[in-house]
């Protein structure tokens, strides 16, 4: 929503997920929010400190959805139900909208929970969710970009 814990997140780890497997040339990548309530902050310092443990730099700047994203972005990735809708009613463009959980290997999972007003174990489950997904969604997407 704010883009300050699930999505600079996702950014970080698909950016090194994508960095690691040679592919820097063929993904833009970039992280938004669908409010703007946290807009020029960086990314939550629980977030960050939770991503550097597991080697993940989280250095993008907090900013809203623009109606551009949607025609300079093939994929828009929502981390929940809510954001999902939000980021489908925004967007007349070409970019696809999706949800995160859509790439996971658990069918059971549905979104990434929003760690902001819970403890250390919630940034932990993100990141857990969001590796298993990130490595999903670019054997998927790079198979489709070759």
């Amino acid at each position: 929503m704010g883009n300050i814990c699930r999505s600079p997140a996702a950014e970080g780890v698909f950016r090194k997920l994508v960095k690691d497997a040679g592919l820097d040339d063929v993904f833009e990548i970039d992280s938004a929010g669908t409010i703007g309530y946290h807009t020029g902050n960086s990314a939550d310092p629980r977030m960050r400190a939770a991503a550097a443990q597991r080697g993940y730099s989280l250095e993008s700047i907090a900013r809203q959805v623009r109606p551009e994203d949607f025609d300079d972005f093939d994929l828009i990735v929502t981390m929940d139900e809510d954001n999902f809708l939000t980021v489908q009613s925004m967007g007349s463009g070409s970019a696809r909208v999706v949800r995160m959980c859509d790439y996971s290997s658990d069918s059971q999972v549905r979104e990434v929970p929003d760690p902001y007003y819970g403890g250390s174990d919630g940034f932990e489950l993100v990141l857990d969710l969001l590796e298993d997904s990130c490595a999903n969604l670019l054997k998927r997407e790079a198979n489709q970009a070759q």
